[in-house]
């Protein structure tokens, strides 16, 4: 009788993941990113992702079986919720050209997923909050617009907040996207990245003599914006550099004591084991070590002697993270469905390499703060573990331990938003594979 229900809610919500409706369990396969569905998870079909003591993995959406390149949505990057049922998601859709989406996605465990385009023709939409004012608003490539998504007519209701951002469309800025977070003060925060990996040329050979020209010219690249806020809706059309030497902040945060909290995806290094990515206190005029700087006080290959990283002049990073995780998103767990997880920070890793695909969560101070501890360690995959041999480091909470490949069974994650939803689930997007994921108490 057991196995019968089992059988029948995984039917129905395998129906409602491939936007089928309610079909027979016999009827339904794996979709082509390799996950294998077995059971349930908290009444969504349970993915073969290895997680925390008490955790599961259930998928919302996934692309449809055998039929991947014609999935709705295709580089899913960051969620936010609207109501029990009514998610927001932002859909980069493709790197080249201007196809990205912001979906109405709606969505409850048995019945049909339902996906609604609001905005379409989009350029690389990546950041996605709801503002103070109630209204979505978007970072997309050059800009920061918001609009009223329970309008009659979305698209009608597109306001530009920010203009004026740096762009790719001659694709020589490597990191294009706009990210951006409310400041306690009402502050708009956003990342503008750096446009190269070194600021070095094609050559090895500098940009600049004695400074870097793409973090210390009037482009004022690789740091971190601030438009002062003005009125209700309204900011200052100029900006002050809130930090510099930030290669690229795609993962900010602002804590409810007022911190504000920047993950650094560090130099793209050949070396398996370096350099560290970092999390950084970011304070105003501070300088964050891009290019001439890695880890804790070390010069970089293309730049010694143009900064002394032991001095005052650099500002070493709070903790660092395991090299090449690509950190893109955090958010402090409030929430009650996972008592162990209140207040601390909860981080996607989105990285390709034997230290990414995961989900993680950090002990934190009264501010915020990653703690930190002399003799850190970080898993790799497919299994094990190594020392960071430096400090401070922060010593993370796997909430994903399996989420590496494993042939027939799933692909290797990259998560990328993360939102906590209002009954305290953790929702991830999962961009290469297309999926939204529902991570959720151990239950059928």
């Amino acid at each position: 009788m057991v196995r019968a229900r089992i059988a029948l809610v995984l039917g129905l919500a395998l129906g409602s993941v491939l936007g089928l409706g309610a079909a027979p369990l016999a009827a339904q396969a794996a979709p082509r990113v390799g996950y294998k569905v077995e059971g349930t998870c908290d009444g969504w079909p349970r993915l073969p992702i290895d997680t925390a003591a008490g955790m599961c993995a259930g998928l919302v959406l996934g692309p449809v079986p055998g039929a991947f390149a014609d999935r709705q949505l295709r580089l899913p990057r960051t969620l936010v919720q609207l109501d029990e049922q009514t998610w927001l998601v932002a859909d980069l859709a493709d790197w080249t050209r201007p196809r990205g989406v912001i979906w109405k996605l709606t969505a409850a465990p048995g019945q049909t997923v339902q996906l609604q385009p609001l905005l379409t023709g989009l350029s690389l939409p990546h950041g996605l909050a709801i503002g103070p004012d109630g209204l979505a608003y978007v970072g997309e490539m050059s800009r920061i617009f918001r609009f009223d998504p329970r309008a009659p007519d979305p698209a009608a209701t597109v306001q530009d907040v920010i203009t004026g951002l740096p762009d790719n469309k001659l694709h020589d800025n490597r990191h294009p996207l706009s990210q951006f977070v409310f400041a306690a003060d009402g502050a708009l925060l956003v990342n503008v990245g750096a446009p190269s990996d070194q600021c070095l040329d094609a050559n090895g050979a500098r940009v600049g003599t004695d400074r870097c020209d793409q973090s210390e010219g009037q482009e004022a690249t690789a740091g971190i914006r601030r438009y002062a806020r003005l009125a209700p809706g309204r900011w200052e059309p100029t900006f002050t550099m809130l930090a510099r030497g930030l290669r690229n902040s795609v993962a900010l945060a602002v804590h409810p004591s007022g911190t504000v909290l920047q993950a650094e995806n560090s130099y793209d290094f050949d070396d398996r084991w370096s350099p560290f990515e970092e999390v950084n206190r970011i304070e105003a005029g501070r300088h964050y070590g891009w290019p001439y700087c890695q880890d804790l006080t070390t010069p970089t290959p293309g730049w010694a002697g143009a900064m002394d990283c032991a001095s005052a002049a650099h500002t070493p990073p709070a903790a660092l993270l395991p090299p090449h995780v690509a950190p893109l998103a955090m958010t402090w767990y409030q929430a009650a469905m996972f008592a162990g997880l209140k207040g601390k920070l909860l981080m996607s890793w989105h990285g390709y390499r034997s230290t990414g695909g995961r989900l993680v969560a950090f002990a934190v101070d009264a501010q915020g703060v990653p703690l930190t501890r002399s003799k850190a360690t970080y898993p790799t995959y497919p299994s094990g573990s190594r020392p960071f041999g430096a400090g401070p480091a922060a010593q993370a909470q796997v909430l994903t331990p399996g989420w590496g490949r494993a042939e027939g069974v799933r692909p290797q994650g990259t998560p990328v938003g993360i939102t906590v939803a209002a009954d305290g689930a953790i929702w991830v997007a999962d961009d290469k594979n297309a999926s939204i994921i529902r991570f959720a108490v151990d239950r059928p």
